[in-house]
């Protein structure tokens, strides 16, 4: 198998729970001939594969298998079921301390983790100083690791997985609990691995993380791949999963003019339609930058419910929000709507937007978020383009207003080559003095 490459077949894991420690060991003592567990599939029919130097996104609930397939990867579980294949060496970072030894100082752990790793004596000797500099611990160094912050173990951990180039690297969401400064620190460091071809299995609740890394994600839900596409897609069906708190709510995606759009909702309010306009009034897909648009969302409800809350979240071609509001964040007054009624809200804004394409996703829900009784939510509503106005060129994703005042110029004299006070004392600074 080729280096980096990763071929996962059929995988399964089930855990043995008992009743009690009798059923246990009654189920020992007669070699598992009188089983007295149930089996309990945290991974069931596991099927992916991922190409030398690709980026996988594994997204999911709590519970829905994350930790166990990466800790099946990387051999610290054994698989019940199915087989996989990875080329390569691997390197992970997985749960906070696993592999080290509270007792041990930093050198010790780092040294023995990278054993583990394989690694001979004359690599570790070049890694440690690495370690040491880019984990930042200095004098920590030399002290057990049960003294260290969970922020510290972070750093040994993550500086000590990465401090060769790999050819795959899993990391799970222990960098979440590690300081923002060390969090973009570790996320340059992947990047590079990622431009030299390393092979990146990345678990995180973070989208904006896996969309600005990952070419892939995969979505697992009670051991199963639910869903397996491009980042943003995938998030738009978790998002509408997490939406789905009570019976009888549907979720649906389907290919429009706009692209690739995601439904979801109990539908007890319904968006009847939407619409991107300028000032004038006219439907238009297209603005310059700081021109000003009306969003518009119309629904009708199917029962009779107080008003509710309506908004909508701008993002850009990546799927990374940019800006969103909605009617109960900008308190707007609620009234009692009747049973097949029908509103609306119109949302108008100046687009303070970077040039590029950007998507509008409209919401119905009650109070102030989407998961609390989700009745429609609608992904990539509306797709529309920003391009250059007027104004200076800048980067980034939003135009702000910015004023730059630059100081007088001073006039400066090298030694002996100041002014003849004789001279004319307009071009002497020290003049009436």
């Amino acid at each position: 198998m080729l280096p980096g490459a990763i071929d996962v077949r059929g995988l399964g894991k089930a855990f043995k729970l008992y009743g009690s420690r009798t059923d246990k060991l009654v189920e020992w003592l007669t070699g598992g001939l009188e089983q007295r567990h149930r089996a309990a599939w945290a991974l069931r029919e596991v099927n992916f594969s991922v190409a030398p130097g690709e980026a996988l996104g594994i997204i999911g609930m709590n519970g829905a298998g994350k930790s166990t397939l990466l800790r099946i990867l990387t051999g610290t579980t054994l698989p019940t079921e199915g087989a996989f294949e990875a080329g390569g060496r691997i390197a992970a970072l997985l749960e906070l301390g696993l592999g080290m030894h509270p007792e041990f100082d930093g050198w010790q752990n780092a040294s023995l983790s990278c054993q583990l790793m394989g690694l001979d004596r004359e690599e570790i000797a070049r890694c440690l100083p690495w370690i040491r500099g880019f984990s930042e611990l200095g004098e920590h160094m030399d002290r057990p690791v049960r003294t260290y912050s969970t922020g510290m173990q972070v750093r040994l951990a993550f500086s000590v997985a990465t401090c060769v180039r790999p050819d795959i690297l899993i990391v799970d969401e222990a960098l979440s609990v590690g300081d923002t400064y060390f969090q973009h620190k570790s996320m340059s460091r992947i990047r590079s691995f990622r431009e030299e071809g390393t092979t990146l299995l990345f678990v995180t609740h973070d989208p904006g993380a896996v969309k600005a890394l990952c070419d892939r994600a995969i979505l697992l839900d009670a051991g199963r791949v639910l869903r397996d596409g491009p980042p943003d897609a995938v998030f738009d069906w978790y998002n509408a999963m997490i939406a789905k708190k009570e019976a009888g709510t549907l979720i649906e995606q389907f290919e429009s003019d706009d692209g690739r759009q995601t439904r979801s909702g109990n539908r007890e309010a319904r968006i009847s339609s939407v619409e991107l306009a300028g000032v004038d009034g006219r439907s238009r897909r297209a603005f310059r930058i700081g021109e000003t648009a009306s969003i518009r969302c119309s629904f009708s409800v199917g029962r009779a419910m107080d008003r509710p809350t309506v908004g909508f979240m701008i993002r850009d071609r990546l799927g990374n929000d940019v800006f969103g509001t909605n009617t109960w964040a900008l308190g707007v007054p609620r009234r009692r709507l009747r049973e097949d009624d029908s509103d609306g809200a119109t949302f108008t804004l100046p687009l303070h937007l970077g040039v590029g394409t950007y998507s509008i996703t409209f919401a119905l829900h009650t109070r102030h978020a989407h998961v609390e009784s989700n009745y429609d939510w609608w992904d990539r509503a509306i797709v529309f383009q920003v391009v250059k106005g007027e104004g200076p060129d800048f980067t980034g994703l939003v135009s702000l207003p910015v004023a730059v005042e630059m100081e007088p110029p001073r006039i400066l004299f090298a030694s002996g080559d100041e002014p003849d006070p004789a001279g004319d004392p307009g071009s002497d600074p020290r003049a009436g003095s």
